[in-house]
């Protein structure tokens, strides 16, 4: 293990895209949904335009012309203009409710409850994510994530990659940044944090956004780590596979 990281006591981890498989997740559950409502719709061009929405709709919030809004709050406000883009029609309440939910329901990709097992023995092992409180929590229930904490941006009020996300993390956990890894998938998000002075770990995810994925097949950038999976980290910070 790289000397540098001896200090290294916790890892936080984005969620969307580095942990679960929204792409996939998501779209499967509209699609299934859209067969047994008999809706033909767009679904996997929907989804991946509900996604495309989650940076412009958090940027409303960090100019002002929206209060402090939780994800799951902005994910609705996108969905609401999309079915209707899509021409989606005859949904009520519960059932437009329950696809906005859709993610609280992610699944991880295969290496991730193996790699967040091997990695608990040794350190703190948390979400660090955009996503709300209650979102991450009924996720990790959903897909079996073995985390010891959750964050969210929501702790800190404001979203990644504001410095302020780094340091309540921090804060809670009562360490120095430096004593905090960030495993992420994304350059952007894995560059702030290191201007923190947490250490980082790139695990690439070249298909997170299918055919559409314009950015980060690979690091773009010198990270204490680059790994292809969760285990590869833990194998990069000694952790045996026994």
């Amino acid at each position: 293990m790289n000397s540098e990281l001896t200090a290294v006591k916790a890892l936080v981890f984005d969620v969307f895209g580095t942990t679960v498989d929204w792409r996939t997740s998501i779209i499967a559950e509209a699609q299934e949904f859209g067969a047994r409502k008999g809706i033909s719709a767009d679904w996997e061009g929907l989804v991946d335009q509900w996604r495309a929405g989650y940076e412009p709709s958090m940027h409303k919030v960090r100019i002002g012309e929206l209060p402090w809004t939780k994800l799951d709050d902005l994910h609705r406000l996108t969905l609401d203009r999309l079915l209707a883009d899509f021409k989606v029609s005859g949904l009520d309440e519960a059932e437009i409710d329950w696809l906005n939910r859709a993610w609280h329901r992610l699944q991880p990709w295969p290496d991730v409850v193996s790699g967040l097992t091997r990695l608990r023995r040794k350190f703190t092992i948390a979400t660090l994510s955009n996503g709300n409180v209650s979102l991450l929590t009924n996720m990790a229930k959903s897909a079996g994530l073995p985390w010891d904490c959750i964050f969210s941006a929501e702790l800190a009020r404001h979203y990644k990659p504001d410095v302020e996300t780094w340091l309540k993390t921090a804060e809670l956990l009562s360490l120095q940044t430096n004593e905090i890894m960030l495993v992420a998938a994304h350059n952007d998000e894995l560059v702030s944090a290191a201007e923190q002075g947490y250490a980082t770990a790139f695990v690439g995810r070249p298909t997170e956004y299918g055919p559409l994925q314009c950015r980060d097949f690979k690091a773009d950038h010198e990270f204490d780590i680059v790994a292809d999976d969760f285990n590869a980290v833990a194998d990069a910070l000694g952790l045996s596979r026994g």
